[in-house]
């Protein structure tokens, strides 16, 4: 028998908690609630979650803080829970690392395909490196070496700290040397949904990625203009 995979809900509000575990209970999901940011990252090392989903408001320990704090040890899938709507909120919890951003009120229909389109993605990630300068889930390049396997940058012979998304971006675009991608199809494969917003958010993490990862003469993150970006390696 498959192990039920287990879903963290954090939200302050034990009503909407509820349901939530209704819904994911319903799907053969194992759940845990929590109501603060502090039992939150209690129970994140005790329970082990597949994925957590995180409210922002939270008393004490709100859900960006959370956020942060769960990105420096672990990739665990995030997905963020916010009557916020605007782009900013939503760029702000992508930039620290969450992987999807729900709305409220949300579609119960919607909440569990976004859970499982979410799991499905990370199930899948390590299959992403097939590039031949790439080996398993290392790219490496000189004075750079992107892992996914344990979630680190070497930039110059030291380590760069960066959130999940940065790191996948990072690596897509590297382990397809030379290659154009759109921004939709940055977020398509990054984030394995149409975002809902604009494509604002990718040129925000390619900023971020160059403010740590300065153009190098034999590579660089490069724009096309009009189009969207590739990982350009020179020849020598």
């Amino acid at each position: 028998m498959t192990d039920k995979q287990k879903i963290l809900i954090v939200d302050d509000d034990e009503n909407i908690a509820e349901l939530i575990s209704l819904y994911l209970t319903k799907e053969c999901f194992d759940t845990c609630m929590v109501y603060n940011g502090e039992d939150a990252l209690l129970k994140f090392h005790t329970f082990s979650p597949d994925l957590i989903l995180l409210d922002l408001m939270l008393p004490g320990i709100d859900g960006y803080h959370v956020c942060r704090e769960i990105r420096r040890e672990a990739a665990t899938p995030i997905i963020m829970l916010s009557a916020k709507g605007e782009v900013f909120d939503k760029v702000l919890g992508l930039e620290l690392g969450a992987d999807d951003y729900i709305i409220k009120p949300f579609d119960s229909k919607e909440l569990v395909a976004r859970v499982k389109a979410v799991l499905r993605r990370t199930a899948a990630q390590p299959a992403v490196s097939a590039s031949p300068s790439a080996q398993g889930d290392v790219v490496s390049y000189p004075d750079l070496v992107v892992s996914l396997t344990n979630y680190s940058v070497q930039y110059m012979g030291q380590t760069v700290d960066m959130p999940p998304k940065e790191l996948e971006l990072l690596y897509f675009l590297a382990a397809s040397p030379n290659r154009v991608f759109t921004r939709e199809q940055l977020l398509d494969h990054i984030w394995g949904y149409e975002y809902i917003g604009d494509t604002r958010t990718v040129d925000v993490h390619i900023k971020r990625l160059r403010e740590k990862i300065k153009d190098h003469p034999a590579w660089s993150l490069a724009t096309v203009w009009g189009i969207g970006y590739k990982f350009e390696a020179k020849t020598q």
